[in-house]
């Protein structure tokens, strides 16, 4: 409770938001079963309505459907990045610590090799290469988050690693993977968390920024950032509400996992 009382307004209001959206992407469609693909060409670019509350599109889809519809890839693909970068970069980061020497440089270089290549261009270079669609930007995303991770893990570990007790743990004879995953780990997984929570909005403005160029999640599928790019055209012919409506859900999720992240971050440091 003492922990709960500390958090801002701010962060209450973030958690807030991301309920909601989390909520809206399960439970939305069984709310609203409006289908996000039928075409009504006779409602394209309808203002809201009591039929349509959020509007249409230039195809007379109802954007509050698509809306709820699109909170799915664009929740989801951001949590896979997210969940497997950290992963693999917790997984390094620790062995590097832990054997040093040689492979701890090895894995410094590695994971600056990665670094140097910025996220969004890899993943344009994978869906080149494989083709456009959301399994080959969230690899191609979570190889080029791993650096991010990795290196505020390694930092925090090495710091830990040097502490009195590990040194207790190893003269009683305690392995080193049973330290590293049941002492160090926990010591540093407010960092990861931190980390985890403000890459996830990283993350959904690059998948965006994928589907925007058509690159990212495929039409007719609904998206928040494919939404975007073709409601570019409406802008242009004065109905903005489909480009407008999806921007806005972006930048709501995005401002919201930052607040959170760092308090989170914040809280994290103030204990080490």
């Amino acid at each position: 409770m003492r922990r709960a009382a500390r958090l801002s307004v701010g962060s209450w209001v973030s958690i807030g938001i991301l309920v909601f959206v989390v909520l809206m992407a399960l439970i939305g469609p069984l709310l609203y079963p409006v289908d996000p693909n039928a075409v009504d060409l006779s409602a394209a670019y309808e203002g809201p309505s009591a039929a349509h509350p959020l509007g249409t599109d230039g195809t007379g889809r109802d954007l509050l459907a698509r809306i709820i519809w699109g909170s799915r890839p664009a929740l989801t693909g951001p949590a896979l990045v997210v969940l497997a970068s950290t992963i693999l970069g917790v997984v390094l980061a620790l062995a590097a610590v832990w054997f040093g020497g040689w492979f701890d440089q090895l894995n410094v270089r590695v994971v600056d090799a990665i670094f140097a290549f910025p996220g969004l261009l890899l993943a344009i270079l994978a869906t080149s290469l494989f083709g456009p669609g959301l399994t080959a930007a969230v690899a191609a995303l979570s190889i080029a988050y791993i650096p991010y991770i990795a290196r505020i893990v390694r930092s925090a570990a090495l710091r830990e690693r040097n502490l009195p007790y590990v040194a207790a743990l190893r003269v009683q004879g305690v392995r080193g993977f049973v330290i590293s995953t049941r002492h160090i780990l926990p010591n540093v997984s407010g960092l990861i968390v931190a980390n985890a929570t403000i890459s996830f909005g990283f993350a959904l403005m690059d998948l965006a920024g994928l589907s925007f160029i058509g690159l990212g999640v495929q039409p007719p599928t609904a998206d928040w950032g494919a939404m975007v790019g073709t409601g570019m055209s409406g802008v242009l012919q004065g109905a903005p509400l489909e480009a407008l409506e999806a921007s806005i859900m972006i930048v709501l999720v995005v401002a919201a996992v930052n607040v959170l992240g760092d308090r989170l971050t914040e809280r994290a440091e103030a204990r080490s």
